[in-house]
């Protein structure tokens, strides 16, 4: 297999100076998951702190509106120029981010949830249809040899990670039999998966050259298995046990090593920040279930702290985000 060359994710489908829907990045769908994960987490400060319900329901309405307006964008950008999106999801490293469609619709549909039970068991379907087969084509993929270890990057994690998601999401569908055995299989294509890919990407971090300035948010993925893995264990064993809590500790130390390196001045802005946004709501829901648990002012401080500083962080990517889309530089 004839190596392609690594370059930022954002930065793949660059193929013109001018506006274009061509440039639309499939990474984008990461902004979907994190303000979704945003929108769990304040529903949970609400059932346990007494958080004001309006923000969590509100956030989640405007997590939806944005996946409506990046499906139609992208659906628009596969009609017109296919080669593009080809392109991007047959790149080693920009095909992994796919897999932020899936997970952004099975977080949906844990936010619709409450007002559509049928509703939210059709978005959860498919959502998890769609992810056992990009995990298939994905892992397919890489076994077909002579892969360059220098594309083993955190995005390789995006489809294990995304499999872990079906266990996490699945709790509106009751206690049927096919639901907890699908959990079951769910969570071990995730969790082996993640791990697997773990000691590639690591053993890449270490041995070989950093990741390109541009690409150091994408190093906040490393969270996600442990801080995912939580809240996928929690809800098939329907408690917090000694096993659980080893999961959610390692995933803060995780974001402690990482924080310093990704949260840097000089890293400039571009929408490869959105990799941030679903490991940090990952962990600050799994804070704030482990804290609901201990019932521990530290716990209940840090979780606090930290559903705080993901608000903080996925405001000003709304707002810059923003600020690209309608100065045109999104799309070039």
């Amino acid at each position: 297999m004839q190596s392609k060359s690594l370059h930022p994710p954002f930065l793949v489908t660059r193929a013109s100076s001018e506006a274009s829907l061509r440039n639309l990045p499939v990474n984008l769908f990461a902004s979907v998951m994190g303000l979704s994960g945003l929108a769990l987490a304040w529903r949970l400060a609400h059932a346990s702190l007494g958080a004001p319900a309006i923000v969590g329901e509100a956030i989640g309405f405007f997590a939806l509106g944005v996946f409506v307006l990046l499906a139609l964008g992208y659906a628009v950008k596969l009609a017109r120029h296919p080669q593009s999106v080809h392109a991007e999801f047959h790149h080693p490293v920009t095909g992994n981010f796919f897999g932020t469609i899936a997970i952004s619709i099975l977080l949906l549909s844990s936010v619709i949830a409450p007002y559509s039970a049928s509703g939210a068991r059709a978005v959860w379907t498919l959502g998890a249809a769609a992810t056992f087969a990009l995990s298939f084509l994905v892992v397919s993929r890489l076994l077909k040899g002579q892969v360059d270890t220098a594309h083993a990057v955190p995005a390789w994690l995006i489809p294990g990670v995304a499999t872990l998601d079906i266990a996490v999401t699945a709790g509106h569908d009751g206690s049927t039999a096919w639901i907890a055995e699908l959990n079951l299989l769910a969570a071990a294509v995730g969790a082996v998966l993640a791990l697997l890919l773990l000691v590639l990407i690591v053993g890449r971090l270490v041995h070989q050259a950093p990741l390109a300035s541009a690409m150091a948010p994408s190093l906040m993925i490393l969270v996600a298995p442990f801080a995912v893995g939580f809240l996928a264990y929690t809800n098939i064993t329907g408690s917090i046990d000694n096993f659980a809590a080893l999961l959610f500790y390692f995933a803060l130390f995780m974001f402690a090593v990482l924080a310093p390196k990704v949260f840097r001045p000089s890293i400039a802005f571009s929408p490869a920040w959105w990799a941030i946004s679903f490991p940090m709501a990952a962990l600050a829901n799994a804070a704030l279930k482990y804290a609901q648990l201990r019932a521990a002012a530290p716990l209940w401080a840090l979780a606090i702290a930290l559903l705080v500083a993901l608000t903080l962080a996925l405001a000003v990517l709304t707002v810059r985000t923003l600020r690209f889309a309608f100065s045109g530089k999104l799309f070039i």
